[in-house]
């Protein structure tokens, strides 16, 4: 049962972001954007059942839950933290999975294209997920394909304003810096 260390505001005034003590998953993102993508998973399920839930995003030691703007934080916050603490910490079963998925992954993409990707990823680990994750969010990539790398946000960033525009501009040039013709597309 995850303790709760720190509750923080994000850039999105919709999302707040719970770090816990232990983890709740070891690498493995879980993302949901309405109760019926959560149905098969009981902590995001107990959240989406909370009236102005519209988001749950997790990983690791910290969960982003994104509100549609009618709730009271400090009211909601105190709802939220209940089903938080009586999740399940993380476990090897967690460990596994991540490894398989990276896996699969790497199968889809010639050697040439798993290259590039291997790049642009270090280059996004580095200098903008850890951002991203600051401040509630992260950045999933969902493929590449010629000069056309698609990414989709997660958690805060998924919902907010500023991620759509200017930050994925700045995720472009950045990417831009290793590959000069690439397109971000976020979907």
């Amino acid at each position: 049962m995850p303790k709760i260390a720190e509750i923080e505001g994000t850039p999105n005034p919709n999302a707040m972001k719970f770090i816990l003590k232990e983890p709740l998953t070891w690498g493995i993102t879980r993302s949901y954007d309405n109760a019926d993508e959560a149905r098969d998973d009981p902590l995001a399920s107990t959240l989406f059942a909370i009236e102005h839930v519209t988001n749950v995003f997790y990983v690791d030691h910290w969960i982003t839950v994104t509100q549609d703007g009618g709730a009271d934080w400090q009211e909601l916050t105190r709802k939220l933290a209940e089903p938080i603490r009586a999740a399940p910490a993380a476990d090897q079963q967690s460990a596994q999975l991540a490894a398989s998925a990276a896996a699969t992954a790497v199968a889809d993409l010639s050697p040439e294209d798993q290259q590039r990707l291997d790049k642009i990823n270090a280059l996004l680990d580095e200098q903008v997920r850890p951002y991203l994750q600051g401040d509630g969010g992260d950045l999933y990539v969902l493929g590449l394909e010629g000069a056309r790398l698609t990414v989709h946000y997660q958690g805060a960033c998924g919902s907010c304003p500023s991620s759509i525009s200017g930050t994925l501009t700045g995720i472009e040039n950045l990417v831009r810096s290793i590959e000069p013709d690439i397109e971000v597309v976020a979907v």
